[in-house]
Protein backbone atom coordinates (compact mmCIF):
# COMPACT_ATOMS: atom_id res chain seq x y z
CA UNK A 1 0.00 0.00 0.00
CA UNK A 2 1.13 3.50 -0.73
CA UNK A 3 0.44 6.50 1.70
CA UNK A 4 0.42 10.35 0.95
CA UNK A 5 -0.83 12.80 3.56
CA UNK A 6 -4.01 14.87 3.28
CA UNK A 7 -3.47 18.27 1.42
CA UNK A 8 -1.70 20.65 3.95
CA UNK A 9 -1.60 18.33 6.56
CA UNK A 10 0.86 15.99 8.17
CA UNK A 11 -2.33 13.00 8.39
CA UNK A 12 -0.94 10.08 6.63
CA UNK A 13 -3.49 7.98 4.97
CA UNK A 14 -3.07 5.07 2.59
CA UNK A 15 -3.62 5.88 -1.14
CA UNK A 16 -6.82 3.60 -1.40
CA UNK A 17 -10.17 4.62 1.07
CA UNK A 18 -12.56 1.83 2.63
CA UNK A 19 -16.20 2.81 1.53
CA UNK A 20 -18.50 1.59 3.69
CA UNK A 21 -22.05 2.86 2.64
CA UNK A 22 -22.96 -0.60 2.01
CA UNK A 23 -22.70 -2.03 5.76
CA UNK A 24 -26.12 -2.28 7.41
CA UNK A 25 -28.10 -2.88 4.17
CA UNK A 26 -26.45 -5.20 1.94
CA UNK A 27 -23.52 -5.88 4.47
CA UNK A 28 -24.28 -7.24 8.00
CA UNK A 29 -22.18 -6.19 11.54
CA UNK A 30 -19.97 -9.04 11.00
CA UNK A 31 -19.47 -8.68 7.73
CA UNK A 32 -18.73 -4.73 7.70
CA UNK A 33 -16.33 -6.29 10.67
CA UNK A 34 -15.04 -8.53 8.21
CA UNK A 35 -14.23 -6.19 5.50
CA UNK A 36 -12.79 -3.32 8.13
CA UNK A 37 -10.35 -6.40 9.48
CA UNK A 38 -9.11 -7.15 6.08
CA UNK A 39 -8.63 -3.20 5.03
CA UNK A 40 -6.78 -2.47 8.09
CA UNK A 41 -4.52 -6.05 7.47
CA UNK A 42 -3.56 -5.19 3.87
CA UNK A 43 -2.65 -1.46 4.86
CA UNK A 44 -5.57 0.85 4.54
CA UNK A 45 -5.63 3.42 7.46
CA UNK A 46 -8.60 5.50 6.20
CA UNK A 47 -12.00 4.73 6.37
CA UNK A 48 -15.19 7.09 4.87
CA UNK A 49 -18.69 6.76 6.37
CA UNK A 50 -21.56 9.39 6.45
CA UNK A 51 -24.66 9.64 8.62
CA UNK A 52 -26.84 8.94 5.78
CA UNK A 53 -25.07 5.43 5.15
CA UNK A 54 -26.15 2.85 3.99
CA UNK A 55 -27.95 3.74 1.22
CA UNK A 56 -30.18 3.75 -0.03
CA UNK A 57 -30.97 6.22 2.96
CA UNK A 58 -33.98 5.38 5.01
CA UNK A 59 -35.42 6.60 7.97
CA UNK A 60 -35.16 2.71 8.94
CA UNK A 61 -31.91 2.05 8.21
CA UNK A 62 -30.60 5.75 9.30
CA UNK A 63 -26.66 6.09 10.40
CA UNK A 64 -26.37 2.33 10.82
CA UNK A 65 -23.32 2.24 9.15
CA UNK A 66 -21.94 3.87 11.51
CA UNK A 67 -22.99 2.34 14.54
CA UNK A 68 -22.04 -0.30 13.00
CA UNK A 69 -18.29 1.20 12.69
CA UNK A 70 -18.53 1.95 16.02
CA UNK A 71 -19.16 -1.38 17.15
CA UNK A 72 -15.84 -2.65 15.37
CA UNK A 73 -13.98 0.24 16.95
CA UNK A 74 -15.16 -0.64 20.88
CA UNK A 75 -14.37 -3.97 19.98
CA UNK A 76 -10.89 -4.27 18.43
CA UNK A 77 -9.36 -0.94 20.28
CA UNK A 78 -8.24 0.47 16.51
CA UNK A 79 -9.46 3.48 16.49
CA UNK A 80 -6.01 5.15 16.80
CA UNK A 81 -4.64 3.32 13.48
CA UNK A 82 -7.59 4.65 11.54
CA UNK A 83 -7.96 7.88 9.99
CA UNK A 84 -11.92 8.38 10.16
CA UNK A 85 -14.00 10.56 7.97
CA UNK A 86 -17.50 11.20 8.24
CA UNK A 87 -20.15 13.37 6.36
CA UNK A 88 -23.05 15.60 7.61
CA UNK A 89 -25.98 15.53 5.23
CA UNK A 90 -27.50 17.90 3.28
CA UNK A 91 -30.95 18.89 1.86
CA UNK A 92 -33.34 16.41 -0.51
CA UNK A 93 -36.08 14.50 -0.45
CA UNK A 94 -33.88 11.40 0.48
CA UNK A 95 -32.83 13.32 3.51
CA UNK A 96 -36.25 14.23 5.39
CA UNK A 97 -35.95 11.87 7.87
CA UNK A 98 -33.05 13.51 9.09
CA UNK A 99 -33.34 16.84 9.04
CA UNK A 100 -36.16 19.23 7.43
CA UNK A 101 -34.56 22.80 7.09
CA UNK A 102 -31.21 24.54 7.80
CA UNK A 103 -28.94 21.46 7.29
CA UNK A 104 -25.84 23.31 7.74
CA UNK A 105 -26.94 25.65 10.68
CA UNK A 106 -24.67 25.84 13.85
CA UNK A 107 -27.52 24.00 15.20
CA UNK A 108 -28.00 21.21 13.50
CA UNK A 109 -23.99 21.13 12.61
CA UNK A 110 -23.77 20.56 16.30
CA UNK A 111 -26.22 17.93 16.51
CA UNK A 112 -25.54 16.22 13.66
CA UNK A 113 -21.44 15.88 15.03
CA UNK A 114 -22.19 15.11 18.46
CA UNK A 115 -24.31 11.95 16.59
CA UNK A 116 -22.12 10.30 14.98
CA UNK A 117 -19.40 10.70 17.66
CA UNK A 118 -21.50 8.95 19.68
CA UNK A 119 -22.63 5.98 17.42
CA UNK A 120 -19.04 5.98 16.15
CA UNK A 121 -17.75 5.56 19.59
CA UNK A 122 -15.20 8.01 19.17
CA UNK A 123 -14.39 11.94 20.55
CA UNK A 124 -13.01 13.28 17.36
CA UNK A 125 -13.32 12.76 13.61
CA UNK A 126 -10.48 13.49 11.24
CA UNK A 127 -11.80 14.43 8.37
CA UNK A 128 -15.60 16.13 8.61
CA UNK A 129 -17.32 16.23 5.33
CA UNK A 130 -20.69 18.43 4.15
CA UNK A 131 -22.12 15.75 1.99
CA UNK A 132 -23.23 17.73 -0.71
CA UNK A 133 -24.34 21.74 -0.94
CA UNK A 134 -27.09 23.33 0.16
CA UNK A 135 -27.62 25.12 -3.00
CA UNK A 136 -29.60 24.23 -6.08
CA UNK A 137 -26.58 22.72 -7.40
CA UNK A 138 -24.62 19.27 -8.29
CA UNK A 139 -27.81 17.54 -7.43
CA UNK A 140 -27.27 13.29 -8.43
CA UNK A 141 -27.42 12.62 -11.53
CA UNK A 142 -27.90 15.90 -12.99
CA UNK A 143 -24.96 17.48 -14.96
CA UNK A 144 -23.93 20.79 -14.12
CA UNK A 145 -25.90 23.86 -12.78
CA UNK A 146 -29.26 24.27 -14.29
CA UNK A 147 -30.55 27.18 -11.58
CA UNK A 148 -30.70 30.39 -11.80
CA UNK A 149 -29.76 32.70 -7.98
CA UNK A 150 -33.06 34.14 -8.33
CA UNK A 151 -35.15 30.83 -7.82
CA UNK A 152 -32.63 29.35 -5.18
CA UNK A 153 -33.70 30.22 -1.89
CA UNK A 154 -30.48 29.71 -0.37
CA UNK A 155 -28.91 32.65 1.35
CA UNK A 156 -24.80 32.80 1.20
CA UNK A 157 -23.94 30.93 5.21
CA UNK A 158 -20.69 30.05 4.06
CA UNK A 159 -19.27 31.87 7.09
CA UNK A 160 -21.81 30.99 9.53
CA UNK A 161 -20.95 27.11 8.38
CA UNK A 162 -16.92 27.14 8.44
CA UNK A 163 -17.25 29.66 11.44
CA UNK A 164 -18.77 26.61 13.29
CA UNK A 165 -16.73 24.25 12.12
CA UNK A 166 -13.91 26.12 13.29
CA UNK A 167 -15.02 26.06 16.86
CA UNK A 168 -15.60 22.43 16.84
CA UNK A 169 -12.17 22.29 15.56
CA UNK A 170 -11.03 24.04 18.23
CA UNK A 171 -12.90 21.64 21.03
CA UNK A 172 -10.77 18.93 19.57
CA UNK A 173 -14.15 17.14 18.15
CA UNK A 174 -13.37 17.62 14.58
CA UNK A 175 -9.41 17.08 12.85
CA UNK A 176 -9.72 18.68 9.43
CA UNK A 177 -13.03 19.84 7.19
CA UNK A 178 -13.60 18.66 3.67
CA UNK A 179 -16.35 19.21 0.59
CA UNK A 180 -18.59 16.10 -1.35
CA UNK A 181 -20.21 16.58 -4.91
CA UNK A 182 -19.28 20.55 -4.47
CA UNK A 183 -18.25 22.46 -7.83
CA UNK A 184 -16.16 24.66 -8.64
CA UNK A 185 -17.74 27.90 -7.06
CA UNK A 186 -18.16 26.17 -3.90
CA UNK A 187 -14.72 24.93 -3.82
CA UNK A 188 -13.75 28.99 -4.59
CA UNK A 189 -15.87 30.63 -1.87
CA UNK A 190 -14.42 28.61 0.62
CA UNK A 191 -11.27 29.20 -0.48
CA UNK A 192 -11.56 32.89 -0.59
CA UNK A 193 -13.10 32.70 3.11
CA UNK A 194 -9.86 30.53 4.39
CA UNK A 195 -7.66 33.13 3.23
CA UNK A 196 -9.66 35.61 5.46
CA UNK A 197 -8.53 33.42 8.56
CA UNK A 198 -11.65 30.78 8.50
CA UNK A 199 -10.57 26.91 8.64
CA UNK A 200 -9.78 25.46 4.98
CA UNK A 201 -11.32 23.01 3.38
CA UNK A 202 -8.54 20.42 2.17
CA UNK A 203 -10.91 17.53 0.50
CA UNK A 204 -13.58 17.26 -2.09
CA UNK A 205 -15.32 13.45 -2.63
CA UNK A 206 -16.74 13.59 -5.69
CA UNK A 207 -17.73 11.17 -8.03
CA UNK A 208 -14.39 9.76 -10.50
CA UNK A 209 -14.44 7.29 -12.95
CA UNK A 210 -12.94 6.29 -16.51
CA UNK A 211 -17.46 6.91 -16.76
CA UNK A 212 -17.24 10.49 -15.28
CA UNK A 213 -14.11 12.68 -15.65
CA UNK A 214 -15.84 15.76 -15.21
CA UNK A 215 -13.80 16.40 -12.34
CA UNK A 216 -11.16 17.52 -14.40
CA UNK A 217 -13.35 20.18 -15.78
CA UNK A 218 -12.68 22.98 -12.96
CA UNK A 219 -12.25 21.16 -10.09
CA UNK A 220 -8.91 19.59 -10.68
CA UNK A 221 -6.96 22.94 -11.36
CA UNK A 222 -8.48 24.29 -8.66
CA UNK A 223 -7.50 21.47 -6.33
CA UNK A 224 -3.67 21.45 -7.52
CA UNK A 225 -3.44 24.74 -7.59
CA UNK A 226 -5.16 25.51 -4.21
CA UNK A 227 -3.54 22.42 -2.05
CA UNK A 228 -6.72 20.77 -2.02
CA UNK A 229 -7.05 17.43 -2.73
CA UNK A 230 -10.32 14.58 -4.62
CA UNK A 231 -11.54 12.16 -2.49
CA UNK A 232 -12.28 9.79 -5.53
CA UNK A 233 -15.86 8.68 -5.17
CA UNK A 234 -17.45 5.61 -7.47
CA UNK A 235 -14.18 4.61 -9.07
CA UNK A 236 -15.79 1.62 -10.23
CA UNK A 237 -19.11 3.10 -11.89
CA UNK A 238 -21.64 0.91 -8.89
CA UNK A 239 -19.88 -2.16 -10.34
CA UNK A 240 -20.37 -1.09 -14.22
CA UNK A 241 -16.43 -1.16 -14.31
CA UNK A 242 -15.97 -4.78 -12.31
CA UNK A 243 -17.18 -5.79 -16.54
CA UNK A 244 -19.99 -8.02 -14.28
CA UNK A 245 -22.76 -6.67 -15.72
CA UNK A 246 -21.78 -7.26 -19.39
CA UNK A 247 -23.82 -10.61 -19.63
CA UNK A 248 -26.97 -9.77 -17.56
CA UNK A 249 -28.04 -8.10 -14.28
CA UNK A 250 -26.47 -10.55 -11.33
CA UNK A 251 -28.64 -11.36 -8.51
CA UNK A 252 -27.99 -9.33 -5.51
CA UNK A 253 -25.59 -6.84 -7.41
CA UNK A 254 -26.62 -3.21 -6.96
CA UNK A 255 -28.10 -2.48 -9.81
CA UNK A 256 -30.58 -5.66 -9.68
CA UNK A 257 -31.67 -4.73 -5.83
CA UNK A 258 -31.76 -0.75 -6.22
CA UNK A 259 -32.88 -0.50 -10.22
CA UNK A 260 -33.26 3.57 -9.38
CA UNK A 261 -29.62 3.95 -8.68
CA UNK A 262 -29.23 3.81 -12.23
CA UNK A 263 -26.27 6.88 -12.99
CA UNK A 264 -24.15 4.08 -15.23
CA UNK A 265 -27.12 2.66 -16.66
CA UNK A 266 -27.32 4.44 -19.80
CA UNK A 267 -26.62 3.38 -23.11
CA UNK A 268 -23.25 5.29 -23.45
CA UNK A 269 -21.83 3.76 -20.10
CA UNK A 270 -22.71 0.34 -21.30
CA UNK A 271 -20.66 1.09 -25.08
CA UNK A 272 -18.13 2.71 -23.22
CA UNK A 273 -17.45 0.09 -20.10
CA UNK A 274 -17.67 -2.40 -23.58
CA UNK A 275 -14.17 -0.61 -24.79
CA UNK A 276 -12.77 0.30 -21.76
CA UNK A 277 -13.06 -3.92 -21.18
CA UNK A 278 -11.52 -4.05 -24.91
CA UNK A 279 -8.18 -2.04 -23.65
CA UNK A 280 -7.92 -4.25 -20.24
CA UNK A 281 -7.80 -7.23 -22.57
CA UNK A 282 -5.24 -6.25 -25.00
CA UNK A 283 -3.03 -5.43 -22.21
CA UNK A 284 -3.34 -8.23 -20.00
CA UNK A 285 -5.21 -6.46 -17.14
CA UNK A 286 -8.76 -7.15 -15.52
CA UNK A 287 -10.93 -4.46 -16.27
CA UNK A 288 -10.98 -3.18 -12.11
CA UNK A 289 -7.78 -3.26 -11.80
CA UNK A 290 -7.29 -1.26 -15.07
CA UNK A 291 -10.45 1.05 -13.41
CA UNK A 292 -9.02 1.93 -10.07
CA UNK A 293 -5.62 1.96 -11.04
CA UNK A 294 -6.79 4.92 -13.46
CA UNK A 295 -8.41 6.59 -10.91
CA UNK A 296 -5.34 6.45 -7.74
CA UNK A 297 -2.83 7.49 -10.62
CA UNK A 298 -4.20 10.61 -10.91
CA UNK A 299 -1.99 13.87 -9.55
CA UNK A 300 -5.42 15.40 -7.91
CA UNK A 301 -6.39 12.14 -6.25
CA UNK A 302 -5.90 12.34 -2.76
CA UNK A 303 -7.72 9.06 -1.76
CA UNK A 304 -9.84 6.35 -4.06
CA UNK A 305 -12.94 5.21 -2.38
CA UNK A 306 -13.33 1.55 -2.67
CA UNK A 307 -16.26 -0.20 -1.91
CA UNK A 308 -17.36 -4.40 -1.92
CA UNK A 309 -19.69 -6.70 -0.67
CA UNK A 310 -17.43 -9.11 0.04
CA UNK A 311 -14.43 -9.86 0.58
CA UNK A 312 -13.23 -11.33 -2.78
CA UNK A 313 -14.19 -8.01 -4.42
CA UNK A 314 -12.20 -6.13 -1.88
CA UNK A 315 -8.62 -8.17 -2.17
CA UNK A 316 -9.32 -7.64 -5.82
CA UNK A 317 -9.82 -3.58 -4.67
CA UNK A 318 -7.00 -3.33 -3.04
CA UNK A 319 -4.42 -5.58 -5.34
CA UNK A 320 -4.71 -2.30 -7.65
CA UNK A 321 -2.86 -0.44 -5.57
CA UNK A 322 -0.05 -2.79 -7.07
CA UNK A 323 -0.68 -1.86 -10.60
CA UNK A 324 1.40 1.02 -12.29
CA UNK A 325 -0.65 1.50 -15.67
CA UNK A 326 1.64 2.16 -18.75
CA UNK A 327 1.46 5.09 -20.98
CA UNK A 328 0.20 2.92 -23.92
CA UNK A 329 -2.22 1.99 -21.70
CA UNK A 330 -3.38 5.72 -20.60
CA UNK A 331 -3.17 6.65 -24.67
CA UNK A 332 -5.87 3.61 -25.31
CA UNK A 333 -7.43 5.23 -22.65
CA UNK A 334 -7.91 8.44 -23.52
CA UNK A 335 -8.73 7.34 -27.14
CA UNK A 336 -12.17 6.01 -25.47
CA UNK A 337 -12.78 8.89 -23.86
CA UNK A 338 -12.33 11.11 -26.72
CA UNK A 339 -14.23 8.81 -28.29
CA UNK A 340 -17.22 8.67 -25.79
CA UNK A 341 -16.94 11.01 -23.02
CA UNK A 342 -18.00 11.09 -19.72
CA UNK A 343 -20.98 9.10 -20.13
CA UNK A 344 -22.33 8.95 -16.64
CA UNK A 345 -23.80 12.16 -14.47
Amino acid sequence: MKYTTLPGTDCRVSQLCLGTMTFGNQNTEAEGHDQMDLALERGINFFDTAELYPVPATAATYADTERIMGTWFKKTGNRDKIVLASKIAGPGSYTAHIRDHEHFSPKHLREALEGSLKRLQTDYIDLYQLHWPERMTNFFSVRGYKGHPQEDPWEDNFEEILGTLGELITEGKIKHIGLSNESPWGLHRCLQLAEKGFPKMITVQNPYSLLNRLFEVGNAEICMREGMGLLAYSPLGFGRLTGKYRNGMPENSRFKLFPNLARFNGDNSILATEEYYKVAQEFGLSLTHMALAFVTSRPFVTSNIIGATNLEQLNENIDSAEITLSKEVLKAIEKVQETIPNPAP
